[in-house]
């Protein structure tokens, strides 16, 4: 019998998470406001022996009883419950679900997509610490800012091709931690310790082969924050908030670049100054990685949705990397959501690294303006993200609104690098073209990575993300020169027209061809979302009010139990 009961998630959640993931900064913890307080769920690994298909699952897991659809019939234990905030159920109770069970989702889950979007954030702030600041970067270090961001993008390149098997072998918990350990180490390695208030020496920058070893290490960890929103929204968000939660996990890295312009163009003027920033983030990744360590958890007790307990059900065990992109490339529908998200992350991360030129070019010439103007593109993409991947959520019309939004990238790009003889320069039509576009790009790449993990389904989300990372980041690489080589021509329109004479520059047609090339090739989409239509045939979502029931049922448990040892 299918669930008929009505959803009632709290879509207040991504704004609560905005507000309150920064106060992680000084608390290391992130506290959300919900309707119940559920203790953290256990670290221990999950081990499920699968029978066939459609029979009861039995699971070994260090969690509370679950609520059927069928029945409310509780497991309980004999062994004393201590005291714990560090699991749901500490004694190993052996728990059954099977196809009539109710999909749920916890406030957890908003703990789980802070962690993972701060992980985001610093590790692309690491990435272009110093690109606000590169004169101070090479007098200290006589050596480009460039070469170190391009170390660090091919190491992330290669590392992507590496988290797929790692994640299905140790699992998501322990992945995103050790690579949070891994970019903290990293950080001190850029860092040192000579900045620190209680180190009697005097403080002084780190060697040029440590920055670099720290920097590698920091573009090693990275893909295992970028690859993995997919998977963490399949495993953790109902259907109804997948592509919001991949939005924010996804964009959250925009946030670190716009900090590395703000913050990094107001510390690190000097030398000494461009130490204390190292060590800033330093103690911010540090105090992070503990967090994570601490809070970080595996996967849910249920399931969230009914596409993600059918497929824990089927007892599928998901192929190599290798294996899992030959299967990708021959499911229709794969590549059209492959050159959206490529055509969005290259335009976004061409923009972003040519954005003091766009700036000049337009009439914006004090820096101060431009790292404000740089700030607020970024920011445009994780807002545009949320509110369309928010939309997508409740009509999962993907076709539509990326046909919309490569269209709008395709027209907002004009006014980067038109200029009208009779007008002349236009800023703040510049700087409005400038935000638009960052909300119409930036939300392709969180609802083609969803629609990439729908048509896939049941495939492993994280190797459906990996290659579209490592697909995007690669064309990026190779569009960068070509766009600054570009940059360098322009093309008179209606010459001797008055009123219509014009001139763009080369990178500004450059990226509106390719908007319009992948909007033509998008167009062709057409493929069966597997993952929606699995949803839909499970009838009802999870609820947020499932979980408070299963948490109240847990206390009744928790009291019966210890009644029962203290009767003994």
């Amino acid at each position: 019998m299918k669930s008929s009961r009505p959803t009632k998630l709290d879509h207040r959640g991504p704004w609560i998470l905005l507000l309150s993931i920064f106060a992680f900064q000084s608390t290391g913890t992130l506290a959300f406001s919900t309707t119940t307080s559920l203790p953290l769920l256990s670290n221990t690994r999950t081990e499920r022996t699968v029978k066939n298909n459609h029979e009861s699952h039995r699971i070994s897991w260090s969690s509370p009883p679950l609520l059927n659809k069928q029945s409310t019939t509780r497991e309980t234990t004999t062994t004393r419950i201590p005291s714990s905030s560090s699991a749901l159920f500490t004694a190993n109770n052996e728990i059954e679900y099977d196809e009539n069970t109710v999909p749920q989702v916890f406030p957890q889950r908003w703990v789980q997509l802070g962690y993972l979007s701060m992980l985001a954030l610093i590790s692309d702030w690491i990435c272009f610490s110093v690109a606000a600041v590169p004169s101070t970067y090479e007098t200290a270090f006589s050596h480009s800012a460039a070469s170190l961001i391009d170390m660090f993008l091919f190491t992330n390149v290669a590392s992507s091709f590496l988290v797929t098997d790692v994640v299905a072998t140790i699992g998501l918990q322990r992945s995103v931690q050790g690579a949070a350990v891994l970019m903290a180490l990293g950080c001190w390695f850029r860092s040192g310790l000579s900045f620190l208030p209680v180190i009697p020496q005097a403080p002084h920058l780190m060697s040029y082969a440590s920055v670099v070893i720290g920097t590698l290490m920091v573009g090693m960890a990275q893909p295992f924050f970028q690859c993995t929103p997919p998977v963490l929204s399949a495993t953790w968000f109902a259907s109804s908030e997948r592509a919001t939660s991949t939005a924010i996990a996804l964009n959250f890295n925009q946030i670190g670049i716009a900090t590395a312009f703000l913050v990094g163009g107001s510390m690190a003027t000097s030398v000494p100054g461009l130490e204390d920033y190292f060590g800033v983030i330093a103690l911010l990744a540090t105090v992070t990685a503990v967090g994570c360590l601490l809070q970080f958890q595996n996967e849910p007790p249920v399931p969230p949705s009914q596409s993600e307990l059918d497929k824990k059900l089927s007892g599928i065990e998901e192929p190599p990397f290798l294996e899992s992109v030959q299967i990708f490339f021959r499911t229709r529908g794969f590549t059209n959501a492959l050159s959206a998200f490529i055509c969005s992350i290259s335009i976004t991360n061409i923009v972003g690294a040519f954005i003091d030129e766009i700036m000049h070019r337009g009439g914006v010439t004090s820096q101060l303006s431009i790292d404000l103007a740089g700030a607020g593109f970024e920011l445009a993409i994780l807002l545009g993200g949320i509110v369309i991947g928010g939309f997508v959520d409740k009509t999962k019309e993907y076709k539509k609104v990326t046909m919309a939004c490569l269209a709008m990238t395709a027209l907002l790009c004009v006014p980067l690098g038109l200029t009208d003889h009779t007008l002349g320069q236009e800023p703040l039509l510049l700087v409005l073209a400038l935000l638009g576009l960052g909300a119409s790009a930036g939300p392709v790449q969180p609802i083609n990575a969803e629609l990439a993990v729908d048509v896939t389904y049941p495939g492993d989300e994280t190797a459906v993300e990996s290659v579209q990372q490592i697909g995007g980041n690669l064309i990026s690489a190779l569009m960068v020169p070509i766009a600054e080589l570009f940059a360098k021509r322009d093309f008179d329109f209606f010459r001797g027209v008055p009123g219509l004479e014009s001139d763009i520059r080369g990178d500004t047609l450059l990226l509106v061809g390719l908007a319009l090339v992948t909007l033509a090739y998008f167009s062709t989409f057409d493929a069966p979302l597997s993952r929606t239509m699995a949803d839909s045939e499970g009838g009802g979502e999870a609820t947020e009010a499932a979980a408070i029931s299963s948490a109240e049922a847990i206390d009744v448990a928790v009291m019966e139990t210890e009644q029962l040892v203290l009767k003994k």
